[in-house]
């Protein structure tokens, strides 16, 4: 029996690799590393580097370094999980330049991705797309995850990002979290606040402004005055800002989960998102309202902060829970488990 074989699940020494991930610390794969990092220790998996020689690496980011660390770990003898968060489709209405290089970077993707013994995916939607980068190791389907305990709102949190923006008690609050790019709805979002100057809507996030496609940076010059862009804020003044809005409203076109929706269901805030296939099977109807058109924001929107609409805060408190870091730990545990239970066949196969 090997020595992986041997050691309890809990005490498996783990390295989560992040290296050049640390340029998307602001991002929602740096969310998830975040996420990952406390699973393993609720595990009381001990995180250690490469040349510790871990039981298992696990890889996040697309960049190549995080593609010759798989090749490493490979030589060595180590399974490797590779998180795919991207898609072809998120990042075509990204960043300037994208739509041109979306063909290549699928071909990337897919080299990336295949270095994994297992590759772990946070939703059936995005399942169904990597599905077609030719991968041969089993895709396991596994939530982010969400930090119910820290993102729980509450009067004291929403009191203080209402004193800190001078906003008045009876004055509605619409909150939107993410970059600044077209995938992510800012345009939209733009016009929905121009259409509604009777309420406050703010923007929690940046985009270095060379990165920003033209349409963007226009819409940004000319904002209405009841927008407020926030830029980049820490994480206890994004669980403020939550707590203190009146409606999440993510008009987002394309995620592979969207951790930000989890974020202010935790909060107890209303949720507004697109009606897009990623949130089909897991983001149910009764935890979120939904809207197709900039038309039907602006009236779901109307409705849900008039107190004309169902309240679905509770459904959705209910549906984060299910996606509690502390929740999902025991999943990662069994893709670990499965791994390296083929890991120690394929082992005893080539010895054979």
């Amino acid at each position: 029996m090997t020595t992986t074989e041997a050691r309890p699940l809990g005490g498996l020494r783990v390295c989560l690799y992040s290296g050049a991930g640390k340029l998307m610390e602001r991002s929602g794969v740096g969310s998830a590393m975040r996420h990952q990092a406390k699973m393993l220790r609720n595990l009381g998996s001990q995180l250690v580097k490469l040349w510790k020689r871990p039981d298992i690496v696990q890889l996040n980011t697309i960049f190549p370094d995080s593609v010759l660390v798989g090749l490493m770990a490979k030589a060595l003898g180590i399974p490797v999980v590779v998180f795919a968060h991207s898609t072809r489709e998120d990042f075509e209405q990204s960043w300037v330049g994208a739509r041109t290089f979306a063909p290549l970077f699928e071909k990337w993707l897919g080299v990336v991705y295949r270095r994994g013994d297992v590759v772990v995916t946070p939703t059936p939607y995005s399942r169904g797309i990597i599905e077609n980068y030719r991968i041969t190791a089993p895709i396991r389907v596994l939530t982010n995850g969400v930090d119910t305990r820290f993102f729980s709102g509450g009067d004291e949190a929403r009191g203080r990002f209402r004193r800190k923006h001078g906003i008045a008690s009876d004055r509605r609050v619409v909150l939107s979290v993410g970059h600044l790019m077209v995938r992510k709805g800012i345009l939209e979002y733009v016009d929905l606040a121009r259409s509604m100057p009777d309420v406050d809507f703010f923007w929690a996030g940046t985009a270095p402004n060379a990165a920003m496609t033209p349409d963007v940076r226009a819409a940004l010059a000319n904002t209405p005055a009841n927008l407020h862009l926030l830029g980049h804020i820490p994480p206890d003044e994004v669980r403020d800002a939550y707590a203190g809005a009146d409606l999440f409203c993510f008009m987002s076109h394309e995620e592979t989960q969207g951790i930000v929706v989890l974020e202010a269901l935790s909060s107890g805030v209303p949720v507004l998102v697109r009606d897009i296939p990623v949130y089909d099977g897991w983001l149910h109807e009764v935890a979120v309202h939904r809207a197709a058109t900039t038309e039907e924001f602006e009236a779901s929107a109307r409705a849900i902060l008039s107190g004309e609409a169902p309240d679905l805060t509770e459904a959705g408190r209910l549906l984060a829970a299910q996606h509690d870091l502390l929740e999902v730990s025991t999943d990662l545990a069994a893709v670990h488990r499965d791994l390296l239970a083929r890991h120690a066949g394929h082992r005893r196969a080539i010895e054979a």
